[in-house]
């Protein structure tokens, strides 16, 4: 198979069943989407609904680790997800951890 043939298949959309093409806007929004189930914004895959604020500032940590090491080296795009992801998370944590 050549590589055009190899793009084309990572290009094509998932069907059902299939994962979505992994990029780096998919992984960030993985990690978000992880902080607000620990942030009890939104249900588990479990289906619970349980706050773990160690585990939401760990996603957040990570995610501000990831702008760390990634500066320079992003997309506007996906600089502004990461940013702003951070300021909500952040916002949001704050909101949680005052009212436990």
């Amino acid at each position: 198979m050549s590589d055009a043939q190899h793009r084309e298949e990572a290009d094509a959309p998932a069907s059902a069943g299939e994962l979505p093409k992994l990029d780096f806007s998919t992984f960030v929004l993985s990690i978000i989407g992880s902080a607000y189930v620990h942030l009890g914004d939104a249900p588990s895959p479990e289906g619970n609904e349980e706050r773990n604020l160690t585990l939401a500032r760990q996603d957040i940590d990570l995610l501000s680790l990831l702008e760390e090491k990634t500066k320079g080296n992003l997309t506007g795009d996906e600089e502004r997800l990461l940013s702003q992801a951070l300021y909500d998370l952040r916002i949001r944590f704050i909101e949680v951890a005052k009212g436990s």
